[in-house]
């Protein structure tokens, strides 16, 4: 009876115990479902993150001109994609795996962080860079402009001062003359032009040795010359000239007489003198021969 009872007992206890064994089953059972499907959430967002920081760093390279930082950036790309790729193979249930990407995860994050810092850096200085360039231009165009604008004034100034130091022939007169050096008007009987002008005092011209060159222009416009060797220099061009005149230049008035022996046939019409010193015309007068 007593043997029995000792069996039964131990009946029940192995029942008790082969239920709460399978209760303890169920329920380990239940929490690794738990586990996984927590694990699976983890898994894609730790996919959604990785993904972002990879955009991230497109976007940062995109914005910076440093090259060196650019390769820096696009290893880091790199890196990201791989983890992606290893988390991406990586079981729910391989809790450790997760756990290395996940810390993984967090490094990447702070060196995101970092470049992001960085790069927000270099570009606060190369637009404080390009503000002071841009000022550094704007004077230089100013400095250019005023260098522009005094070269124009003195260009002015010594023209004004050219103008000022010419010579001027005044009182121009053309007397041609005949064999018995009376003055006569008409073509057949004049052997000679006495050709007289006063040069008028000028304080800011250089005083010293001026050549003087007298153009006789005929009414068909060619010049009176005794040889086709006689020019001189007159914006840049050589010219002929009828007669050259020598003097020694005081500053004060100065008269002035030339001489033309005619050699050439002359026709009627209008005549023109021309007086050139210096490079300039300083004087003109025309008359008319019968």
């Amino acid at each position: 009876m007593n043997s029995k009872k000792v069996i039964i007992a131990t009946i029940i206890v192995l029942i008790g115990s082969l239920g709460y064994i399978s209760y303890l089953l169920l329920r380990q059972r239940q929490e690794n479902q738990d586990m996984s499907k927590l694990f699976t959430i983890e898994k894609e967002e730790m996919e959604n993150e990785y993904n972002s920081f990879a955009n991230q760093y497109n976007e940062l390279q995109m914005v910076t001109t440093n090259d060196s930082l650019s390769t820096l950036l696009s290893k880091e790309k790199t890196k990201i994609q791989r983890l992606l790729e290893e988390l991406r193979v990586t079981k729910s249930t391989n809790a450790a795996e997760i756990y290395r990407l996940k810390k993984e995860l967090k490094t990447l994050r702070a060196v995101l962080k970092k470049y992001i810092t960085e790069i927000d850096s270099l570009n606060r200085i190369n637009k404080a860079l390009a503000s002071e360039n841009k000022a550094v231009k704007r004077k230089y165009r100013q400095a250019t402009q005023k260098i522009d604008n005094l070269s124009k004034e003195k260009k002015t100034l010594d023209e004004k001062v050219q103008l000022a130091s010419q010579l001027d022939a005044t009182n121009i007169v053309v007397l041609p003359k005949n064999k018995r050096n009376k003055t006569t008007n008409r073509v057949k009987k004049i052997v000679k032009f006495a050709i007289s002008f006063t040069l008028t005092k000028n304080i800011t011209t250089e005083s010293g040795e001026r050549t003087l060159y007298i153009r006789i222009a005929k009414p068909n416009h060619t010049i009176l010359s005794k040889s086709s060797a006689n020019t001189f220099s007159f914006e840049n061009k050589e010219i002929g000239y009828s007669i050259k005149k020598y003097i020694e230049y005081t500053g004060e008035e100065q008269d002035i007489a030339v001489y033309w022996d005619v050699e050439e046939f002359l026709e009627s019409g209008t005549y023109q003198v021309f007086i050139f010193a210096d490079n300039y015309m300083i004087g003109s007068k025309q008359f008319e021969l019968k």
